[in-house]
């Protein structure tokens, strides 16, 4: 199994991007600002602080908090991105499709907690957590993202 910790920073961007590139098909609209890329910037902070090998563990539950805090706060920007670019018939659809993805979220967020406990992953049960659940928002986010380049 691939993780963040034995690949390095570098490899997890490189390894996101490698799955991405299969998830969008359309060809964007060369004139629109680089959504995806000004995302990765901000988000850079985040990521150098989870490959931080000085790291302990508590100190990277807290850094994945303040990660999927940050990623909540982007889902916003990058919903509120998209819809203001659809006809007011699309953007009814887009909420819709974004609840469903809530309760999507919601149940594998579920899952997540129950599954990865102490008892079953020992102390790395609290990082796995952190991860599982920030990489499902930030695939939300960037495939919204690759919506709003092609506007």
């Amino acid at each position: 199994m691939i993780t963040q910790t034995n690949i390095g920073l570098k490899g997890l961007v490189l390894l996101s991007m490698m799955m991405l590139v299969n998830t969008a098909n359309a060809i964007d609209n060369p004139d629109t600002p680089n959504y995806i890329e000004e995302f990765q910037a901000r988000e850079l902070q985040h990521l150098e602080k989870i490959d931080n090998p000085h790291s302990t563990t508590p100190g990277l539950s807290e850094t994945y908090a303040a990660y999927q805090f940050f990623l909540d706060q982007e889902l916003n920007i990058a919903y509120k991105l998209i819809r203001s670019k659809l006809s007011a018939e699309r953007q009814a659809e887009l909420k819709q499709s974004q609840r469903k993805w809530i309760k999507f979220r919601d149940a594998e967020f579920e899952f997540i907690n129950h599954n990865w406990i102490r008892k079953n992953f020992g102390s790395s049960s609290g990082l796995s957590r952190g991860h599982y659940r920030t990489t499902i928002i930030k695939n939300r986010i960037l495939q919204l993202l690759f919506y709003a380049i092609n506007y």
